[in-house]
């Protein structure tokens, strides 16, 4: 690939998206898939006895996410809901939990501050989307699916 096409959009294999946005999230996808599928699954299979329930299901969570980043490797702009879905957990749990800390001068010491700290890398994600793409794939195309239903509907 020529540097002088790695950041114009490709129409014909990547529906528009420039293959260096491409080429980023699949190493997003790795990057997903190595560190929190390390970490989820060594916790999960090196865990004995009784589970907490809630961090049982985070745990799941993180270790499902990473396995289906293997999938986004391959298949980068099929798995962005995956980055849509990552992208709004960790800003709900930073508008939630880590705000309302931070803005009293509570989170320093608090159990929040480390996973504000592994939450805040979420702004990598949000610049590397492809929006427009996002907007075409997911936004437009189901509204417009949504009004010809609803003519559809209108017409019986």
């Amino acid at each position: 690939m020529k540097l002088s096409t790695a950041f114009k959009p490709d129409y014909e294999r990547y529906e528009g998206v420039s293959p260096i946005i491409v080429l980023l999230l699949r190493l997003g996808y790795v990057l997903v898939f190595l560190s929190v599928g390390n970490i989820s699954w060594t916790r999960i299979i090196n865990h004995q006895g009784a589970w907490d329930p809630v961090q049982a299901a985070a745990l799941s969570m993180w270790a499902s996410h990473s396995l289906l980043s293997l999938v986004g490797v391959f298949h980068p702009l099929k798995m962005l809901p995956l980055v849509l879905f990552e992208i709004g957990y960790k800003l709900i749990w930073l508008a939630i939990v880590a705000w309302p800390l931070w803005s009293a001068n509570r989170l320093a010491g608090s159990p929040a501050e480390g996973m504000t700290y592994a939450f805040l890398p979420v702004v990598v994600p949000i610049v590397f989307v492809p929006w427009p793409y996002v907007i075409r794939k997911y936004i437009w195309s189901h509204a417009s699916s949504l009004a010809a239903l609803g003519s559809r509907v209108e017409h019986r």
